[in-house]
């Protein structure tokens, strides 16, 4: 049995490589849904960090990556990709996304987001908004539409309330996970995003 390691997140970096050149061409994050996709597929999905969803490379510039071979590495938790890509890769038009070249250290940034299990969670409704599979509480949700939705969202914040004047710590965190999985629900309903939340977030932080 082939085991592959996921990271806090629920993701694992995959290199892809040119399998015509041996180029090195980018480096993305794959979940076990993209995976799957891929595989089944023929064609390569991501998983997006920023927009927390799959995404089919090239669905935007139509240069898609055909899936050669797939292999792990000695630890089981990178992914190698040998793909054979319809046109250049990067977004900036470039046929590899490594092309800039240093030899100082470079300045560092950290990247802002939001916990990584509310991106777990919102990766999975929004697998279950695709899919929409039977006997799914989710996909449940998710069909009879904002509306109802949005009442779960109330019900749960007034029942975190109740918990909280109540001084039931234990409670009100059972509570507080009702009403941000179901907050998750309604932002994937509706089309936004955590990553809306969290700028939206950083915004107010002045």
């Amino acid at each position: 049995m082939i085991e592959l390691q996921l990271d806090e997140k629920g993701l694992v970096p995959a290199v892809a490589q040119n399998a015509a050149t041996g180029d090195v061409i980018m480096l993305g994050y794959m979940n076990p849904g993209s995976l799957k996709r891929t595989l089944e597929g023929g064609e390569v999905w991501f998983y997006s960090r920023s927009r927390s969803d799959l995404w089919h490379k090239g669905e935007v510039s139509g240069n898609y990556m055909r899936i050669e071979s797939t292999s792990l590495d000695c630890d089981g938790d990178t992914i190698l990709l040998r793909v054979n890509p319809d046109g250049p890769i990067c977004h900036t038009g470039n046929e590899t996304c490594f092309f800039t070249s240093f030899e100082e250290l470079p300045d560092f940034v950290t990247a802002e987001g939001g916990p990584g299990v509310i991106e777990d969670v919102f990766a999975v409704i929004q697998d279950r908004k695709r899919e929409m599979p039977e006997n799914s509480y989710t996909a449940e949700l998710l069909g009879a539409g904002v509306d109802r939705i949005s009442q779960k969202v109330i019900e749960e914040a007034g029942e975190t309330a109740i918990a909280a004047v109540k001084g039931d710590p234990e409670a009100m965190v059972g509570e507080i996970s009702d009403l941000l999985y179901h907050t998750l629900v309604l932002l994937a309903a509706t089309g936004a995003r955590p990553e809306d939340v969290w700028e939206e977030l950083r915004r107010r932080q002045g």
